[in-house]
């Protein structure tokens, strides 16, 4: 970095999408010009410039549960430097199927921790509820509590929308479940962003969700039985809808390879979005934890797995990781890959000042070396911050 001070300072690297060298100036936090240079003194160093990570399924970081007992802004802070620190600038704290009591006191404080701490204000844009207005079958509910999924509610979703200051930009819920067709409307009315997941629906419930406004399906390939009709399933009609983004997990343990790389040739780089979903055990040591009231177990290789359900209990790799496979099991471009884990999902929740390195854009980057496949986050600067640096 150049003159580098609080509120005017130029960075340069190679650009994300060209390779070539280009200097960003950025002042008071915005991308102020964008310019390719010749005099690049570190052209042998590869450092790379792209957009911050967006992440629009996280549901905790550092030992820190979003949907926990013992959730505090404290804890909520320490999540988010865990978060940045893997190159996700901006993320949806994910609240998962659990009481009515728990959602309302989680959602104040996560809240009270965006409305308090700055840096959180810039990096927590709202929240995402996956449930509890979920399919109470076994399988397609993956690990959520059947006693506290329920039907939708309209006072519910109002309750949580007050405490939560409006923040609530994304509900996944089941289309099969009573009421869901009035409630989509109603969540798309208040602004909600309302995506598929967790779900048995025929072809025709899915298409019949998405007439009445639903745009999104939430992991799919996941939240589903293990066994399924290999015609009737909720996975073609989802994958068939040119309306429908599709989020993926593609920590090369939810999905093979194979099926990433179909998702990704049907869906294309515009219409994919790559998701972490990952819990409070990202970073932890393997063994033995509870999660959402059941024992899960933590392996070696990172694979979450709940022994009882006989499913995965989310994910334990940050979103980079998803980056990294997308390109060796697509053969993608960097740049394509980033653009499913940023600028995709900037647009998706009308973010329009964040997700690609644009003149005027706020100025959420990331630094980062390429050692064989992996990304090695060198720098994150959060609206022309420095929130983590090697």
């Amino acid at each position: 970095m150049k003159n580098n001070n609080k509120d005017h300072f130029a960075i340069e690297g190679l650009h994300y999408e060209t390779g070539k060298p280009v200097r960003i100036i950025i002042k008071n936090g915005i991308i102020d010009d964008i310019c390719e240079i010749t005099d690049f003194k570190d052209r042998d160093s590869e450092i790379i410039i792209a957009p911050g990570l967006i992440d629009n399924q996280i549901n905790g970081y550092a030992n820190v549960d979003f949907s926990g007992d013992n959730l505090s802004v404290d804890g909520i802070i320490v999540a988010a430097h865990a978060i940045w620190k893997e190159g996700v600038t901006s993320f949806l704290p994910t609240l998962i199927t659990c009481s009515h009591e728990k959602l309302l006191k989680n959602l104040k404080i996560l809240r009270e921790a965006v409305d308090k701490i700055e840096n959180l204000g810039e990096s927590i844009p709202g929240f995402h509820l996956e449930g509890p207005y979920i399919s109470a079958e076994e399988g397609y509910r993956g690990c959520h509590s059947i006693r506290h999924i329920r039907k939708p509610s309209y006072e519910e979703l109002l309750d949580y929308q007050k405490v939560a200051g409006g923040k609530i930009l994304q509900i996944t819920l089941a289309p099969e479940i009573d009421g869901a067709m009035e409630f989509i409307r109603f969540c798309i009315d208040e602004g909600i962003k309302v995506a598929i997941g967790h779900t048995n629906a025929s072809a025709e419930q899915i298409f019949q969700a998405v007439e009445n406004g639903a745009r999104l399906s939430t992991h799919l390939g996941n939240g589903c039985a293990n066994y399924i009709h290999r015609h009737k399933n909720p996975i073609w009609p989802q994958l068939a809808d040119d309306r429908l983004i599709v989020t993926i997990i593609a920590d090369g343990l939810h999905l093979l390879p194979e099926e990433v790389k179909v998702f990704y040739k049907v869906k294309g780089r515009h219409n994919l979005i790559i998701t972490s979903d990952v819990i409070y055990l990202a970073g932890m040591a393997p063994g033995r934890y509870t999660f959402l009231e059941s024992e899960v177990i933590l392996t070696e290789e990172g694979r979450l797995i709940n022994p009882e359900l006989d499913c995965l209990a989310g994910a334990s790799f940050p979103l980079k990781r998803g980056v990294e496979n997308m390109i060796s099991f697509t053969g993608c471009s960097l740049a394509d890959a980033v653009k499913m884990a940023s600028e995709n999902v900037a647009l998706m929740y009308g973010l329009h000042d964040k997700g690609s390195l644009t003149r005027g854009k706020i100025a959420d980057i990331i630094l980062f070396r390429r050692v064989g496949n992996e990304i090695k986050i060198l720098t994150t600067l959060l609206k022309g911050k420095i929130v983590y640096q090697t």
